[in-house]
């Protein structure tokens, strides 16, 4: 859906994104991870086509963002870090006024503002003036002004910026819950989220891409591998020897923490390292040996190190 070819833009003397070249495939959603100031918000709006590039080629459904730029945006869904909203209208209200504004009939914005309504759970504080919204309620609603006309391409800067934990977490879910409709891009600062909530990852650093890729993918760049926490009842000494005898397993040790209790017997934690997806085979060995398995996953803090030690390391892509 999406293709960029030595995408650049400058701001006066200053490069604030340099040679990118990526490709996005419709029904995809990827997330852009970066430091602030590392290129994504301006990436997001050259893709928005609300800037247009220095130089290079973008182009999305194979029309260029240079040459048909007003004809992009009549399929692109757009919410900015700071949502377009009309402080002093109703949700409703100015759900139908931005429907209007992309070239919904009147009828037809009110329809699809019914379902807009839905599909953000804003439907209880439809007649409520936004001045008086939380914040959670104010970026629900600025996904609605970005979604109302069913575009194709769905661009997120910072959905979850300045939300709560509970709040992330239902956002996580209406933007997974859009998979299917739209292809998505968003950014974030919050690793996790975007490990949880995207396919694909796209890392930029001073204006540069530094490695896309799913999480293993990009953690088989760096280790030739992945990191898997592992939880086992039983000795784990014994279970570490089993677990380092599985093909494509490449280090497995106690991890330092303390240990657990599970039904009055203790339970271990096992830091696991493979070049391949071994969850299977070490499942399946740990279980036969008569070992209760009660945990096996990627390690929780692996993107945030793959991301510190890619942005040490611009050779790797």
């Amino acid at each position: 859906m999406i293709t960029a070819e030595g995408l650049t833009k400058f701001y006066g003397d200053k490069c604030a994104i340099s040679d990118l070249n990526f490709q996005i495939t419709g029904g995809e959603i990827v997330g852009i991870v970066g430091l602030n100031g590392a290129g994504k918000t301006t990436t997001l709006r050259v893709l928005a086509c609300l800037l247009l590039p220095s130089s290079g080629k973008v182009t999305i459904n194979g029309r260029s963002v240079s040459e048909s730029p007003h004809e992009i945006r009549k399929h692109v869904g757009f919410l900015p870090e700071i949502p377009p909203l009309y402080q002093e209208m109703t949700v409703e209200s100015y759900l139908r006024f931005a429907g209007e504004l992309r070239g919904l009939a009147r009828a037809d914005a009110r329809a699809r503002v019914d379902q807009v309504l839905e599909v953000t759970a804003t439907r209880d504080v439809r007649s409520e003036v936004i001045a008086s919204l939380s914040h959670g309620y104010r970026q629900r609603v600025g996904i609605g002004q970005a979604i109302v006309h069913s575009p194709e391409l769905l661009i997120l800067d910072e959905p979850t910026s300045g939300l709560d934990p509970e709040q992330i977490k239902e956002m996580r879910q209406m933007i997974r819950g859009l998979k299917g409709q739209h292809t998505i891009l968003l950014s974030s600062h919050i690793l996790p989220e975007i490990s949880q909530t995207c396919d694909r990852i796209m890392m930029i650093d001073q204006g540069r891409i530094v490695a896309v890729g799913t999480e293993e993918e990009l953690t088989g760049k760096l280790t030739g591998g992945q990191h898997l926490l592992l939880t086992v009842r039983g000795d784990p000494d014994k279970a570490t020897e089993l677990v380092r005898k599985v093909a494509g397993v490449t280090a497995c040790r106690v991890d330092t923490g303390p240990a657990g209790a599970y039904r009055g017997e203790a339970v271990h934690r096992l830091d696991v390292q493979t070049k391949d997806d071994c969850r299977e085979a070490i499942a399946r060995e740990l279980v036969q040996a008569g070992f209760g398995l009660l945990q096996l996953r990627p390690a929780e803090t692996e993107l945030e190190s793959i991301f510190l030690q890619l942005t040490k390391r611009k050779e790797v892509h």
